[in-house]
């Protein structure tokens, strides 16, 4: 699918103006499979999607989409699991937080679905009982994108499974450890569904133009939401960027966003009144500001920051103190 979509891009970039309008302003990163060694002995025509299918796990037996740090973990426990967790996992943990990615989403089969965090809850049930994120009306604004513009998906009625108009918390559907849909929410600024893409786990290459048809309004319109809410540079008095500040939104005071070593920050919102502000170690907190979030054509609302330095103490220690300031 991703493979149809990189085509599509390059394709249609000199002919097709909103293909061209995004390309140029969109960051837009494809990885065609997370784990080669399954996808090797993956057998096409395969559609079954048990526990210990051929191809789920990588060459050394584990189950990808199981070995990333999750949010519930103690520290002790995310330490201990780095000792062995697997190459490609600890290559993906890399990417993902030495990038500042905005949104994305990883693509399975068994099912026809858009699924949103969390997948896991504080209850451990199996399933059917929703576990939400700050950023719910974000994840849910995703999901409904991503499957009302899929022909098959909105009906939510496929595979023996029944989804409201095609959308699912992932803790509601079956629950689930260590995925790359919560870590990526929880530990970097990204903002990650689950796209089952097909009742058939393994598809026949012949159905893929079909799959691709029905999936190509959805992954345009859902990489434009990249552009939703608010973004800025926060900077200093001297105009020189201010690397790892904290963005928070009133209400979603859980998830702060951080700004890259040039002083950026993009913050997905849904339409709304927010009062923002800006935190860094060394510098006075900005003033709140209020903005009015539309998304109007997908263009995110630009909210610069200034920060000043801060004076310290007698004894040289700093008095600046935000509860804000931690990292997962």
């Amino acid at each position: 699918m991703l493979v149809y979509l990189a085509q599509y891009l390059l394709y249609n970039y000199q002919t097709n103006f909103d293909v061209a309008e995004l390309v140029n302003t969109t960051d837009i990163y494809l990885m065609p499979t997370m784990n080669p060694d399954g996808f090797e002995r993956s057998q096409e025509g395969n559609c079954e999607s048990l526990p210990h299918y051929i191809g789920r796990t990588n060459a050394a037996g584990v189950d990808l989409n199981r070995d990333f740090p999750d949010r519930l973990d103690s520290q002790q426990q995310i330490q201990q699991k780095s000792l062995n967790r697997q190459p490609e996992t600890a290559a993906i943990i890399e990417w993902v937080l030495n990038k500042p990615f905005v949104l994305s989403a990883n693509f399975h089969g068994g099912a026809v679905v858009a699924s949103y965090p969390y997948d896991n809850s504080l209850a451990h049930h199996e399933c059917c009982e929703d576990s939400l994120t700050p950023d719910d009306r974000v994840f849910k604004l995703m999901a409904h994108t991503y499957a009302n513009n899929h022909p098959i998906m909105r009906k939510g009625n496929n595979c023996n499974d029944t989804f409201t108009d095609g959308v699912t918390n992932g803790a509601h559907w079956y629950e689930l450890n260590g995925g790359m849909q919560d870590f990526n929410y929880a530990f970097s600024n990204c903002f990650e569904l689950t796209i089952e893409l097909s009742c058939c786990k393994y598809p026949p290459a012949k159905t893929l133009p079909g799959e691709w048809q029905r999936n190509k309004q959805s992954l345009l319109q859902l990489l434009k939401l990249a552009h939703i809410g608010v973004k800025g540079v926060v900077k200093d008095v001297n105009g020189y960027p201010i690397h790892d500040a904290t963005i928070v939104v009133s209400g979603l005071e859980e998830k702060p966003i951080r700004t890259t070593r040039r002083g950026e920050y993009w913050r997905l919102l849904t339409p709304g009144i927010y009062n923002i502000q800006a935190l860094a170690f060394g510098y006075q907190a900005s003033a709140p500001q209020q903005i009015h979030v539309t998304n109007d054509k997908n263009v995110a609302q630009r909210l610069d920051f200034t920060l000043s330095p801060i004076e310290t103490n007698y004894d040289g220690i700093s008095s600046f103190y935000s509860p804000y300031f931690f990292r997962h």
